[in-house]
């Protein structure tokens, strides 16, 4: 009865059968969890360098948004952008620097 099962392999001893199940579902849950895009949970570092990342890039296009729309308003030349990119970037660092103490 046990050969006319699907997937079922009767030179095997019960143990081995077992064991080769255990290893088919573990591996049906991996192709699971690729495909509906879960993953192992992201660890701290990689949280952390995330975070630094983006106030370094939000500080730089933030600071330079503001100045272009500076420029824009009150007609500076490229004065603004310049300042803008400046204190955006002073702003990213500053931001990254409490972070670093804090932890």
């Amino acid at each position: 009865m046990a050969e006319e099962q699907p997937g079922a392999d009767p030179l095997l001893p019960p143990d081995a059968r077992l064991d080769r199940l255990e290893e088919r579902v573990a591996e049906a849950q991996r192709r699971e969890e690729a495909r509906a895009g879960k993953g192992p949970p992201a660890d701290t570092s990689e949280q952390t360098g995330q975070r630094v990342l983006s106030y370094l890039l939000g500080g730089l296009l933030g600071g330079a948004l503001l100045g272009w729309l500076f420029d824009g308003w009150f007609g500076t030349g490229h004065v603004g952008l310049v300042v803008g990119v400046v204190l955006g970037t002073i702003g990213g660092f500053w931001s990254i620097i409490r972070l670093s103490m804090r932890k």
